[in-house]
């Protein structure tokens, strides 16, 4: 009975002892905020890796038809369009595809100039 008194004596002293000052402060609220600032990253890119690469079809199913388009091997009604925003055919979502790959681009922009720059700093 003594050593397990003796244990928890001393783990009730290991648990109690001062807080170094020289330690950095655990603070609840901050890793809260750091799991819920992830969470909301996570949520981001999924929905902008999805809207690229799955909304209608995703953005790699229209190129090749765009490229015949382009090169004048086919029509745009070889494809199923009609009018937009009706009768867009193979081309339907190319807005939303359209407009993730710019925010991913403007993304990867501005976080390869951050670390470029953090690169910089740490010569």
């Amino acid at each position: 009975m003594g050593k397990i008194r003796s244990f928890f004596s001393a783990l009730a002293r290991f648990i109690g002892a001062d807080d170094d000052p020289d330690e950095p402060i655990y603070d609840p609220i901050h890793l809260a905020a750091v799991l819920i600032g992830s969470l909301a990253a996570l949520g981001l890119l999924y929905w902008l890796l999805w809207t690229l690469l799955v909304y209608d079809g995703g953005l790699f199913s229209k190129i090749g038809p765009l490229a015949h388009v382009l090169s004048g091997s086919k029509t745009l009604a070889d494809y199923g369009y009609r009018g937009s925003p009706y009768q867009m055919g193979a081309f339907r979502g190319w807005t939303g595809n359209l407009g993730a790959l710019i925010i991913s681009l403007v993304v990867i922009v501005f976080l390869h100039r951050r670390y470029r720059d953090a690169a910089e700093k740490a010569k």
